[in-house]
């Protein structure tokens, strides 16, 4: 048999590590919880600056605030649902998993920008969902993010084939396949402003069954849950508790603080210069 040259096994070697830190580097940081408010990462860019209209300087900063929004377990994952805003616009919808009950937490799909997500849901160990909608510069195009295992893999899908404006007031899926949802077009819009629709495919399409402008209940959409997403004022963060023989304990916690938005050449240069430390 022939023998690799060692020029050849060299340049595999590096090319098997190569593609190992490119892996390295898509795959979302670990976040520890260490028993106190975990800080999501975030450093905003020019962009997001831009994108959202913010007026940003080195002694004006935009403060930026992480807010949690709903909470869903199944068997030891736990999945929180949220956005990133300033004071004034929300920049990115979060979604946030751990697979341990809370000791470690990765951001299960990508940050969507100036949109928020609000619920989320699973039927099962497998099928799950996560609903939002786009907020700038009104709540509008509502979305799914959807799994089929287990979170371990999301993928958007928006509700309507066309552009709409208005928000998913509630969203309920009685199984795998059936699930409800309430959208809400908003006032003032001249027409019903509450529409329900219905899924037979597990939110691949949506049909009209009614409209009208007194508000629509889905009943098992208000049915207790046994998690919830709490503030606490305290420590300044958004707890994630279980209630459990009638008492409720917190399994991690969220600050809400992520620290203030500056023009990056603003940064660079108030930043010390090294070669005066």
């Amino acid at each position: 048999m022939q023998q690799k040259r060692p020029e050849a096994v060299r340049r595999q070697a590096i090319g098997i590590m190569l593609v190992a830190a490119t892996l390295a580097a898509q795959e979302p940081a670990v976040l520890e919880n260490l028993g106190k408010p975990i800080l999501l990462p975030f450093r905003c860019t020019q962009e997001d600056i831009q994108g959202a209209g913010l007026s940003c300087s080195a002694d004006e900063p935009c403060p930026m605030y992480l807010e949690l929004t709903a909470v869903e377990a199944i068997g030891n994952k736990l999945f929180a649902a949220g956005n990133i805003h300033s004071q004034t616009v929300t920049l990115y919808a979060v979604l946030l998993g751990s697979e341990d009950s809370g000791q470690s937490w990765r951001e299960a799909h990508e940050r969507i920008r100036n949109a928020g997500l609000d619920h989320v849901q699973f039927a099962d160990f497998q099928n799950g969902w996560a609903s939002g909608e786009a907020l700038s510069p009104l709540p509008q195009d509502p979305f799914l993010l959807m799994t089929s295992d287990g979170g371990k893999t999301w993928r958007r899908h928006a509700i309507f084939a066309e552009p709409r404006v208005g928000s998913i007031q509630q969203i309920w899926f009685n199984s795998k396949n059936e699930g409800n949802l309430v959208f809400d077009r908003g006032p003032g819009t001249g027409e019903e402003r509450y529409e329900l629709y219905q899924s037979h495919d597990a939110g691949e399409t949506w049909n009209i069954q009614q409209a009208r402008n007194q508000p629509i209940r889905l009943p098992d959409a208000a049915t207790p849950a046994s998690w919830r997403v709490q503030t606490e004022g305290k420590t300044q963060s958004f707890g994630i508790e279980h209630q459990e023989a009638g008492r409720w304990t917190q399994a991690a916690a969220f600050a809400v603080n992520l620290g203030a938005c500056t023009p990056p050449a603003a940064e660079s240069k108030s930043a010390p210069d090294p070669a005066n430390q």
